[in-house]
């Protein structure tokens, strides 16, 4: 690719293509785990607790590590954040591929860190350098990424690790990240995506102070919540509740369970464009009824699986989507962006990372999926009020 190319494609284009290029590296890598865990087993000796918390550990850093990535974005500037998530990432998956149970835990945190930090500067720099009609399908376009990323991930891992081993299917998640870097630097050139920026994140669109600020704040936290726990043990167990209640073989729920990530791509796309012509409200409470449908439907009419694991999928990636939106078109300016962000995804994240031992514990005590169900629907329901009261004020089309 040359500059001279790069000169005749729009600039608006060439950015959103790198997002899209970044957004592929930040689910995949640590969703590649889950279809060679039973490899890693065998060759590294690793407890269940332990090949637990490989899938667990990112989820905790998006918690614990999202105030930390705020400032480094602010601090260092959103160009330099976003090439240190492409590198932090590559240099996790390398690590994690490269030796015994030591490493692959380092590593594993290494990409969990780094993933947090784009986390934080992507929905910065959407609101900085897109128009506010544009910003709301740049943000669907990285969600939907980010879904592609994981399912395509998923897909590839298990046979790539029959052929060559586990090591060579977890490093191939590197290949993504390479060419995440160099479609990048060509993008914002090699000084900017390399060289610390010493000046706060600045630009955007600014915006009145809105009435009531904290208690949107607090409102889109609690809904993030309500969307991280419902999604993370939605993935987590929904292949385990096929195969339990009805018969289906391992490789059939899982491939089944696939809908439930396929399918966000449709939620993360349809949101921003049916946010142009219905109110957020309107928006807010679609998703919600279709997230209701899925432990609703599970519990009522098992044998639709497929339809609730479509209408979840589309909820999922619409929800996630529904709440950035909300977050860069409510605050006041990046620094507010920044902070909003942070306290949103880093309080709801440390509900996701709880999510799938939680749901594991109450099915195995009751011995029965309905209250494992039952606890889904009610942080689905407090996704749907919590979601539908802190984004009303984002009026439509804005």
């Amino acid at each position: 690719m040359s500059g001279q190319f790069l000169a005749k494609v729009p600039k608006g284009w060439i950015l959103l293509a790198c997002i899209g290029l970044l957004a592929l590296n930040l689910r995949g890598p640590f969703v590649a785990v889950a279809p060679v865990v039973d490899l890693m087993q065998a060759d590294l000796g690793f407890t269940p607790v332990l090949l637990g918390l490989l899938t667990s550990i990112p989820v905790l850093c998006f918690a614990l590590a999202a105030a930390l990535a705020s400032l480094t974005t602010r601090k260092l500037g959103a160009e330099f954040a976003v090439s240190l998530t492409i590198l932090g990432v590559l240099a996790g998956v390398i690590v994690r591929s490269a030796g015994g149970p030591g490493p692959v835990v380092v590593g594993t945190v290494m990409i969990g860190l780094a993933i947090t930090v784009g986390n934080i500067a992507v929905p910065l720099i959407i609101r900085r350098d897109f128009s506010p009609m544009r910003q709301g399908t740049a943000m669907g376009v990285y969600t939907a990424a980010l879904n592609i990323g994981s399912f395509l991930t998923s897909m590839v891992t298990a046979p790539l690790a029959e052929l060559a081993g586990w090591r060579v299917a977890l490093a191939a998640v590197g290949i993504l990240a390479v060419i995440a870097i160099v479609f990048w630097t060509l993008a914002v050139g090699a000084r900017t995506a390399f060289v610390p920026s010493r000046t706060v994140v600045a630009g955007g669109q600014g915006h009145p102070a809105v009435k009531g600020s904290g208690w949107i704040t607090a409102g889109l936290t609690a809904g993030f919540a309500g969307q991280a726990f419902s999604y993370y043990a939605v993935t987590a167990w929904l292949p385990s509740y096929l195969n339990d209640e009805l018969g289906m073989s391992a490789s059939a729920a899982g491939a089944g369970s696939s809908l439930f990530q396929i399918f966000a791509i449709v939620g993360g796309l349809g949101v921003p464009f049916a946010a142009k012509y219905f109110s957020t409200t309107t928006t807010a409470v679609t998703v919600g009824l279709l997230w209701t449908a899925v432990p609703g439907g599970l519990l009522l009419a098992p044998e639709l699986w497929w339809l609730w694991s479509t209408f979840g999928g589309i909820a999922q990636g619409g929800g996630i989507t529904l709440i950035f939106i909300a977050i860069i078109k409510l605050a006041r300016d990046q620094v507010s962006a920044g902070r909003m962000s942070a306290t949103v995804q880093g309080l709801g994240y440390c509900f996701g990372a709880v999510a799938p031992p939680l749901v594991g514990f109450v099915h195995d005590a009751s011995g029965s999926w309905t209250p494992a169900l039952l606890v889904i629907l009610g942080s689905v329901l407090m996704f749907f009020v919590c979601t539908t009261l802190a984004v009303r004020l984002v009026p439509k089309g804005r």
